[in-house]
């Protein structure tokens, strides 16, 4: 059976900017810039439409997704898709960093 090499995905989802109120992610967010948007970053085996479409239903769910998920933003993440495990797990954690580092509410778990 051939097994499909790249089938892992990083993924951004756009928050309501009420997920601000939560004390945790302001302290997670110390130079984030008001006129950016507030978003999650995921990686996921899974369509990242399917993953939002869980994350909302409260499967296996990130709290501030759940709560104050909005829709995805393709435009941050799909020109990285699919990729390896490890380079999904890289990217996660690159991709948080570096938006962060561009002013946004960033929350990756």
């Amino acid at each position: 059976m051939a097994r499909r090499k790249h089938h892992y995905y990083v993924y951004v989802i756009a928050l309501d900017d009420k997920v601000w109120n939560e004390a945790r992610f302001r302290r997670a967010n110390p130079d984030y810039r008001f006129d950016k948007p507030c978003v999650y970053v995921g990686m996921t085996g899974l369509d990242p439409d399917l993953r939002f479409d869980r994350h909302k239903a409260g499967i296996q769910a990130n709290r501030y997704v759940r709560d104050y998920g909005l829709r995805l933003v393709p435009e941050l993440y799909e020109v990285f898709n699919p990729m390896p495990y490890r380079g999904a797990q890289d990217m996660e954690v690159e991709l948080a960093i570096g938006l962060r580092e561009a002013g946004y509410g960033v929350w990756q778990a």
